[in-house]
């Protein structure tokens, strides 16, 4: 497993809970920031899950749940962004991660699947 999704993977879980601290404390928002809470720790979680993968399609499937989530994630995002509760700096840097990440594991997983069609 690449180091740089396992870091990234968790050092976006570390802002993603900073950010609903936040959320919950300094702008009383419970129910979006609760979503993003969820997906955007799950990331790392399945990146983490994909280390202990009993097969390369088990890995593939892992990581393209932890893929689904990081989108998910970018939606909750964006609609905290356009509802007014995070602003346009808080918002670009942390979806500028959550991109990084998206493309990581994209590339991730369409390089396991290539492989895995060449055996």
């Amino acid at each position: 497993m690449e180091n740089a999704i396992k870091e990234k993977s968790f050092a976006l879980a570390l802002r993603i809970i900073r950010l609903y601290q936040f959320l919950t404390e300094q702008k009383r928002e419970y129910v979006i920031s609760k979503q993003l809470l969820r997906s955007g720790t799950s990331v790392g979680a399945m990146v983490r899950e994909a280390e202990q993968a009993e097969s390369k399609a088990d890995f593939v499937h892992k990581l393209s749940i932890a893929l689904k989530e990081a989108n998910e994630s970018e939606y909750w995002l964006d609609l905290l962004h356009q509802s007014g509760y995070l602003d346009d700096k808080s918002y670009a840097s942390i979806t500028a991660d959550n991109k990084t990440i998206l493309k990581l594991l994209t590339s991730i997983i369409n390089t396991s699947k290539r492989h895995s069609k060449t055996k």
